[in-house]
This record gives C-alpha cells, structure tokens and sequence, in this order.
C-alpha cells in the first residue's frame, strides 16, 4: 500500500490521498493533485516528491507558510504520523515503511545569483526515452556521480552527488531533485518549467542520467558524470 495523506479540518477528516505519484501538488487551485479550497492557502501551496518509500515536503513559497507538527518549514523529509499543517487543514502523513531521516541535510540548492548571467539555453541532441539509468559497477555498487556547473558566476564548481536526494535550482522558478537509486541516477521535475536534458524537455517522469548529459535549469547549465563509471 502507498503512502497517502489524510486531510482533516477541526479533527473531521476530508478525504484521503494515496502519494502514489512521484510528485504531488497542493494548494487552492483546481489543478492541483490535493486540492485545499481555502483562503490561507497559497493556489500552489507545497509539493511532495515520493522517491521509493520515502517521500519528502517543499514549500512553494506559499504566503503563510507550510509547517510540520507546528514548525515552520521550508523542506522536510516525512516521518509516519507527522502532521502537515497548511491554513486551517491538516495533513496526516501514514507510512511505516519511511526511514527516520529527520530533515533535509542531504539536499543541495543553487543560489538565485548563480543563474543571473547564464548562457542562453541550446536545443541539441535527440530524443532519449525517460528511463535510461547507466550500466552499474561491478558487483552492483552504483558508481559515484558529480555534476558541475557550465555557465553563470558559478562556472566550474562542482557537487558529488553523494545523497540519496539532492535538491537544484531556484524556488519560486524552477526547481528539480537528482535521486540516486540501485539504477544509477535521475532527474525529476518538482516545479516551474521542465527541466531540459541535452537539449529535451524529461516529461513528468523520472528521467534517467547518463555519463556527459547537460542539464539545463534554472537558466544554469550543468555537465552530469561519473567518476570511474
């Protein structure tokens, strides 16, 4: 069974929603996955990306703020029983497969400045299908990953992608999540516009990385690779 959320205002609950999706809006707009009609509630409040078992919180600059067992946050990885509190309603979070990660120490976001001058984006490469994940090592280890940033003030700069999670982008703009799985690594969109890799919008889905891909995001560009891959 998935995990889901279980919506209630003043303890009567309102319905309850399956994360059977790996990223799931909510706020007060219609087109939202989890729809909060409400005028505390921001049109796209906050966003939940579900990576395997677990799944993890952002606020989408909402004007009130979104907040977990009463604290303000700003991302969150989800424990069983937390309570996500958004205006007046509240969100049960039910899993008891989540691991006991408690914050998002393992996540990463490139600074607003560092997209200021990027090159404009480029159109190149064709079309690749959304799940391609690289060969793995040897006796089934995943080989280490590393992006490095191309164009902007932080040209050259680079990050191991060492977490199970790592965060990229500017919120409010355009942001996206690299996780890493026993597959190899992939690109997921969480808000704004679709990422472009190699020159392709992802889609919707999880989109496999390969040594030398060039991701576009955020008016960033960024070289993925892997180190003795």
């Amino acid at each position: 069974m998935p995990a889901q959320l279980v919506l209630s205002l003043n303890s009567s609950v309102l319905g309850e929603f399956p994360l059977n999706k790996e990223r799931i809006t909510i706020g007060r707009k219609p087109k939202n996955d989890i729809r909060v009609d409400n005028l505390a509630v921001s049109g796209q409040h906050a966003a939940i990306i579900t990576i395997l078992s677990d799944s993890f919180l952002e606020d989408l600059d909402s004007t009130n703020g979104t907040f977990v067992n009463g604290k303000l946050i700003k991302k969150h990885a989800l424990k069983n029983g937390d309570i996500i509190g958004i205006g007046k309603h509240e969100l049960k979070y039910m899993n008891d497969q989540a691991s006991a990660e408690d914050d998002f120490e393992k996540t990463m976001v490139i600074r607003p400045g560092m997209a200021s001058h990027a090159a404009s984006a480029t159109k190149a490469g064709n079309e690749q299908p959304a799940e391609r994940p690289f060969a793995a090592a040897a006796e089934g280890e995943l080989p280490l990953g590393k992006i490095q940033v191309l164009s902007g003030p932080g040209a050259g700069k680079e990050l191991e992608l060492r977490k199970a999670l790592i965060t990229l982008g500017r919120p409010g703009v355009q942001v996206a999540v690299i996780t890493r799985r026993p597959q190899g690594y992939f690109i997921t969109h969480v808000e704004g516009s679709q990422p472009v890799v190699n020159g392709n919008s992802i889609g919707g889905h999880a989109h496999g990385l390969r040594d030398n891909d060039v991701i576009e995001l955020a008016g960033v560009k960024l070289e993925f690779f892997v180190i003795g891959g």
